[in-house]
């Protein structure tokens, strides 16, 4: 209701504020089967989409690691068997294919641990990088010709906003269903898969610490803090994106952008199947099929984390910007 003016720019904005609770599509009275037939989240998902292709960066990197088709195959096939080639022809045999006692150290007898900390640290800088990038583009070009949209209580409240999913509330009671009916359903599995991830992230990070500042070597013990969060966190990525799944596969497909569907869909089994591999491996890590489970987890991470500048993760970033320029324009009025 504040947007008087819809220039190419602002489109972009409304488009990233938008969480498709789809309230707007069956309250209006112009939708589908209306003559007008006006489909405001289809569009705003087609611009919403659009926009992951013009903010990201590098350009070059948009067509090889964006397109819809492409990410899951990279990540899911093409990244693991390149990590099971290249581990098979400088690792022996005997040593991938046996198996190995928790001992400090054993997931650094099939791939050391300098393999792993260089090959993660370059993309995972690459990846920071560009997302970074793509959020300053992003930001830039929503708040042309508007003036500076930052202050530091716009970013508290954007902050809080975003870890609360506060607006996939809906009006209140939640996002609009097939048949109509608002459910907070949507909202609690996106907290599943949010946190889920994060706890992970904290999981990775505090395996880190415990071998970098302490000296103690993976695998861990099943009570140990990186364990119970990448266990907890595990959960979260399977039943968050298996529900997140399932609503989509229930929901009405006519305000639904086929395109942007098909990013949805590949981003969740991205993380279903990282989760998968890495509870597989916890359960494995004594058996002959350790190598092979560590290689695939390590090949199917590494491609999530080289896709998510380019795919479904960005509209995270986007939105926190968007969420940035609301909370400004809401103060201002």
């Amino acid at each position: 209701e504040r947007q008087l003016k819809f220039s190419p720019q602002n489109l972009k904005y409304l488009a990233n504020l938008c969480h498709d609770c789809r309230e707007c599509y069956y309250s209006c009275q112009y939708a589908p089967p209306h003559e007008f037939g006006l489909n405001l989240p289809k569009v705003l998902s087609e611009i919403r989409r659009e926009t992951y292709r013009t903010s990201a960066w590098p350009v070059f990197f948009v067509n090889i690691l964006g397109r819809v088709g492409r990410s899951p195959i990279l990540s899911l096939l093409l990244i693991p068997i390149v990590f099971l080639l290249v581990t098979m022809i400088f690792q022996e045999p005997a040593i991938l294919f046996m198996a190995h006692s928790v001992e400090e150290g054993s997931f650094y007898r099939v791939i050391s641990h300098g393999t792993m900390v260089a090959s993660f640290s370059f993309v995972s800088l690459f990846v920071l990088v560009a997302l970074i990038m793509g959020f300053l583009n992003f930001s830039r070009e929503i708040s042309q010709g508007n003036g500076s949209r930052f202050s530091f209580s716009s970013l508290k409240r954007a902050i809080l906003d975003s870890l609360s999913l506060r607006y996939l509330k809906g009006g209140s009671d939640g996002c609009s269903t097939a048949e109509e009916e608002a459910s907070s359903k949507r909202r609690w599995y996106h907290h599943m898969t949010f946190y889920g991830f994060l706890l992970c992230f904290l999981s990775t990070t505090t395996a880190a610490i415990y071998h970098n500042v302490f000296n103690w070597e993976a695998p861990y013990e099943f009570l140990s803090i990186p364990v119970i969060l990448g266990s907890i966190g595990g959960v979260g990525l399977l039943i968050g994106p298996l529900g997140l799944f399932y609503l989509k596969k229930i929901r009405d497909p006519e305000p639904t952008d086929p395109l942007h569907s098909q990013m949805d869909v590949a981003f969740l089994v991205m993380l279903f199947l990282t989760s998968l591999t890495g509870l597989l491996l916890l359960l494995l890590r004594e058996t002959a099929a350790m190598g092979i489970a560590l290689i695939v987890h390590l090949g199917i991470v590494m491609g999530l984390f080289l896709t998510l500048p380019y795919g479904k993760f960005v509209h995270g970033i986007y939105r926190f910007a968007s969420l940035i320029r609301f909370a400004k324009e809401e103060q201002e009025s």
